[in-house]
Parts: C-alpha cells; structure tokens; sequence
C-alpha cells in the first residue's frame, strides 16, 4: 500500500534589526499540485520530491511558502501559510515532509517554526511522523525538537549539499515508514553564537563540530546529528548555535553526545567569532599588480543575511580609491527606472544605492554611462550551490541596468540578488574572471562560486546591518548572558 505523505515548505531566514516588514507579497506561493513542478529542480523540495516518487508515496502536496531573507514577517505570511497547510491535511496520512529554514520570526511568534508546528500537530495528532530538512543557519528550539520526529540540517556552508540534506531526510523517513521505528529528537544551546562570517564549515570551528557529529551518526540509535550555526541576526530567545540530535536510544546517550558538542564549541568560541578589518585597513594591504580577481566581502550587507544590498561603505571606497578593472552590484530599483530613458551608450548623473538603510551614508551621485539593461533572469550555472538551495534552478533579479563610472562597473538590480552564483555576472554580459576586484555583498555563500576563480579574497567592515560586530546590535530578547555579547 502506498505511503500518503503531506509536503509543505516555509522559507525565511529572518533579520529583526532591519527596518520595514516582510510581506505576504514577497513571498514566492506555491500551493497543491502546483507543487510538484519544482520536480527535479536543485532545491530541496525539488530532492525531496524526487525522493517520494522513487519510494511510491501518495504525495500530497500542500503549501511552499518562500521569501528572500530579509525584515521581520508580517503574522498575516503565517496565518496565510497555516491556512494553506491545514485546510489540506487529509483525514488519513502517514507522515508529514516539511522543508524548512529554521530562523523565521514574526510580530507576535519568536519561534515560527515551532508554531507551525504545533499548529500541524494538533491538526494530525501525536502519533504522526513529522520528518524533514532545515537550513544550518536555524535558531532552532526546544519546542522545534519536542513536536517533530527527525528534521536534518544541511551540513555544508556554502549550502552546496542542501539538495542532498532533503534526500537524507526523505531516506530516514522511509526508514521509518518501512520498520515502524519513529525516533525523537532532543537539543541543546550552549551560551553561544556566531556572526555568519564564523560559520563557514570548510573552517573552525564548524570543521570540527560537523566532523564530531558525522562520527556520532555512526552510533546506530542515532539517525541525525545536526549541527545548527543559528542565526545571530534574530532577536529571539534561543539564537546561536545549537545541536538536536534524532534518536531511537534513551535520553542520557542523546544529552551525553549532546554535551560532548557543546564542549567542543565553547573551547572553540572565539575561533568562530569573526569580525572585519576596516576599509583603511583593507585597501592599505592591498596589492592588485599581481594578475588574478581579488574579491572584497562586504559582510555588513550580506544579501544572503537579510541586508537590502544596496550598502555604499564598499562602493565609495572603490571609487575614492579610483579602483580600475572593477565591479560592484547594488540593488536600486529606483536607478533602474530613472535609466529607462537613457539609451546605451549615453551618459546621465544618477544617484546610487543607500537608500534602505539609516545606517548608510546615503545615495552615491555619480556621472555613468549606459552599457546595457535586461529583465534580470538567469539560470544558476551551480545547480548545487547555495542560491539553488533558495531558489532552485532560476532566479529573477528584476529589471536590471549596468552602467560604468570611470574604472568601475556596476550591476543594478531591482530584486535582491544574494552572489552565489556567477550567472548574475555572465547573464548581463560580464565575464567576472577578466575583472580585477569585485566587491560582493555576502558572508561565506559566497565562496562556493567565487573561490575558484580568485586570487586573494578580503573581507571589509563597513556601515550596515549584518556587522560581525555581533556586540553593537541592540539585542533585547535572546538569553543572557551569552558569547560574545557578554564576558
């Protein structure tokens, strides 16, 4: 008899300290059958999917919800999603598939993940599986872990493996269905968390911690050891780093394993406590006579963070510093509709960026030149990269314009388009290889497309809202005392 498993996604990885609100509008809906069209795709829905068919479940498919990271959600996004998922719960399932990301907050919910799923609990009952896949970057909760079964975070920052993370999680739930066995999951934070450039699991301390848990998921009670960077940015009680464990065994083995991690990460805290050199700091040591791409990270705007991407900390100094041979990408809706009326080739004053936040110093006046405008889509060339774990295998940067000022050109945009992928270079006729700087607006995603092809790769300090400085962000509801906000 086939297997009938309910499919919902919720994607938002929420910045609290962003002014403005996420909204319903913002929000890419996709709802029953419309589903399945992700199929296929890089995403992990898409995976999961696959997953389901090749198992012959009945796939029921009910709600995906995704938005890019960014403000607070308005509680409409989560009455609208919850509307969505009950209303196609059937009388009779076996399981539930969620994909997640884990750091979603609203008005009136610090934990809107563990609302979901206490509302979906009490819609199916106790005795319901609810397995599925999150991204690392969660805050994850006690009350997360208390009402699902088995969720698996990605392993991997930059996200390359979220696609297999889901699959993973497809598999475990098949186990289940197949042998009758459901585990549970407990968790633990230490007092503990991380800027998002302190993340990156190619480095310490995340090295260390995912090697530990890989290990641990060798014991055979244990059916995922997840490691969860959290997400700093998220003013709620439980932000930062965290380790939830799905088990068979008893509780005193999960709290041990559970222990053991939170050792390693609080002898390791200030390895992944990672801030910024200043601009001065950075341009001083900087040699571009050598050939090869050198990429400055403008973590402080981190698309990827939430940020509005439209920062100028970064992009002044490229042109006070009359940077040659180099490229920056802005999102400015408001530029591009002021060019609509230039032709190519033409020049015109125009003023960029900094419109979005009270951080900035404010719009940049600059004399460009036209060199070309699109509708701002392309296919992701890295169908494994951390964008596809957003988005699946396309993305949409809105009407685009490029336009050079002196040495430098930049890519503007009327959507907020994270840098994980090098189509958005190639696709407005760029060819980021033959450039000597760029300046990214990321943390680590980045690094997945970028490290190879450059040279030397710098991160920048500069004014905006996804500052590593984790200690000058008015913090008021996350537990105390915790690192690095306090001794």
């Amino acid at each position: 008899m086939f297997k009938r498993v309910l499919f919902a996604g919720l994607f938002h990885e929420t910045h609290t300290f962003l002014e403005g609100t996420t909204r319903l509008g913002d929000f890419t809906i996709t709802c029953g059958n419309e589903m399945l069209r992700c199929s296929g795709d890089s995403s992990p829905m898409g995976g999961a999917l696959d997953c389901a068919r090749a198992f012959g479940w009945e796939i029921i498919p009910a709600a995906d919800f995704r938005a890019t990271p960014g403000a607070m959600v308005e509680d409409e996004v989560i009455e609208a999603f919850c509307h969505e998922l009950l209303t196609r719960v059937p009388l009779a399932i076996d399981a539930v598939y969620l994909v997640l990301h884990g750091a979603m907050v609203s008005p009136s919910f610090d934990d809107v993940e563990g609302e979901i799923l206490a509302r979906l609990r009490a819609r199916i009952g106790p005795d319901v599986p609810i397995f599925g896949v999150f991204d690392l970057h969660a805050n994850f909760t006690q009350r997360m872990a208390d009402l699902a079964n088995c969720l698996v975070a990605y392993r991997e920052n930059p996200h390359a493996d979220a696609r297999r993370a889901a699959q993973i999680a497809a598999t475990l739930l098949q186990r289940c269905l197949t042998t009758r066995q459901v585990p549970r999951m407990f968790w633990q934070h230490p007092p503990l968390m991380w800027p998002p450039t302190g993340t990156a699991t190619a480095c310490e301390p995340m090295l260390s911690l995912e090697k530990m848990a890989r290990e641990m998921e060798s014991t055979r009670e244990f059916w995922a050891v997840n490691v969860c960077a959290g997400f700093s940015f998220a003013d709620m009680p439980d932000a930062g780093v965290s380790f939830v464990i799905a088990t068979l065994g008893d509780e005193p083995q999960a709290r041990a394993a559970l222990q053991k991690l939170s050792d390693l990460a609080l002898t390791k805290k200030a390895d992944g406590n990672v801030t910024d050199a200043s601009v001065n700091e950075v341009f001083a040591k900087l040699d571009l006579r050598s050939p090869g791409l050198t990429v400055l990270v403008e973590a402080s705007d981190n698309i990827g963070g939430g940020a509005p991407g439209d920062g100028t900390g970064l992009l002044r100094a490229l042109i006070e510093r009359q940077t040659s041979n180099s490229a920056i990408c802005i999102n400015d809706p408001e530029a591009v509709r002021r060019l609509r009326t230039v032709a190519p080739g033409h020049k015109t004053t125009l003023s960029v960026g900094g419109r979005s936040s009270q951080l900035d110093a404010g719009p940049v006046s600059l004399t460009v030149e036209l060199l070309r405008s699109s509708d701002g889509k392309f296919e992701l060339e890295d169908k494994r990269s951390h964008l596809a774990s957003m988005c699946g295998d396309h993305f949409d940067m809105g009407e685009c314009a490029v336009v050079r000022h002196a040495g430098l050109t930049i890519l503007l945009t009327s959507h907020k388009t994270p840098p994980f992928d090098l189509g958005q270079w190639r696709s407005q006729g760029i060819e980021p290889r033959d450039l000597s700087v760029i300046g990214v607006k990321a943390a680590v995603a980045h690094r997945h497309a970028y490290d190879p092809i450059t040279q030397q790769m710098l991160w920048v300090d500069t004014p905006g809202p996804c500052t590593s400085h984790l200690k000058s962000l008015p913090f008021r509801k996350v537990r105390r005392p915790i690192y690095p906000l306090d001794p």
